[in-house]
């Protein structure tokens, strides 16, 4: 008889078949949705009332008393790309920090789901997947909200002229910031977590071009030059170049580059500190 392979988490028994693996993977994803599905109400609640806070302030109240931004562009219409960056980028860690953070911590949770028959590196590839899949479901939430909540007049003005582009810019940029939620999660201590991670957020969306293009920096250079070490700008860019170009924005071979190689170092660093997290 055959003794099934040990897993890398030590005392556990799984099988080593590709075809097991992978209905494994599809099993836990399909739990992480079940689950996304029976809370949808809820989290719909959850995800609107930031944007609707912001578009109401910011695309309704200053237009309508004449401090809108942007000349002859309408507010909304600079913010509608960063709104969706910076709400998929919450969402996206938000959904595998938290369950981290109670896996990862005294009770060791994580142990349930390393007696899957998968290698632990591919848990958190799990765990990166489903996080993008309810980022990128947040992020539509955004859409209406700026399309309805606007002063008379300042509607935005959206233009895409490459759908192929602006899904791999989304799917780019839920994986970079499904990653980040991971790596995130991994390095923050529970004790922490909150505090810290919401600092953090608050940073990122600040100096991320949520509110403002990346090309309207060239009178203050140093902060422009600074800005570029936040992942959340060139989200913000590439959704920007792809649903409202004129408002002026980052070049694609940028954006691109930087969604692409961000996503794969970040990826591979998450994944390594994962596994390291869950073996001890």
């Amino acid at each position: 008889m055959t003794t099934p392979a040990l897993s890398p988490v030590a005392g556990h028994r799984t099988l080593s078949s590709p075809r097991a693996a992978w209905h494994a993977y599809r099993a836990l994803t399909a739990r992480d949705l079940h689950v996304l599905r029976r809370n949808l109400p809820a989290l719909l609640v959850q995800v609107a009332l930031q944007p609707l806070l912001f578009t109401f302030a910011f695309a309704y109240v200053m237009p309508s008393i004449g401090t809108g931004l942007g000349g002859t562009t309408s507010f909304s219409t600079i913010l509608l790309p960063g709104l969706i960056a910076s709400t998929l980028t919450l969402q996206s860690i938000m959904s595998v920090t938290g369950p981290l953070a109670a896996e990862l911590g005294p009770r060791r949770e994580i142990t349930d789901r390393a007696l899957a028959p998968l290698p632990v590196w591919a848990l958190g590839l799990q765990k990166i997947t489903s996080s993008a899949i309810f980022g990128l479901v947040s992020s539509l939430v955004v859409i209406p909200i700026v399309w309805l909540v606007h002063a008379p007049g300042h509607a935005p003005r959206v233009h895409v002229a490459n759908w192929p582009l602006l899904l791999v810019t989304l799917l780019l940029s839920a994986l970079l910031a499904a990653v980040l939620g991971l790596l995130l999660g991994t390095a923050i201590d529970a004790s922490a977590f909150g505090a810290l991670l919401g600092l953090l957020l608050a940073a990122a969306t600040m100096l991320g071009c949520v509110y403002y293009p990346w090309t309207a920096l060239d009178s203050i250079r140093w902060v422009q030059v600074l800005t570029l070490a936040n992942p959340l700008v060139y989200m913000s860019e590439g959704l920007r170049a792809n649903l409202t170009p004129a408002t002026g924005h980052m070049p694609t071979w940028a954006y691109l580059t930087a969604l692409t190689l961000g996503t794969a170092a970040l990826g591979h660093l998450a994944l390594r500190r994962f596994t390291r997290r869950v073996r001890t």
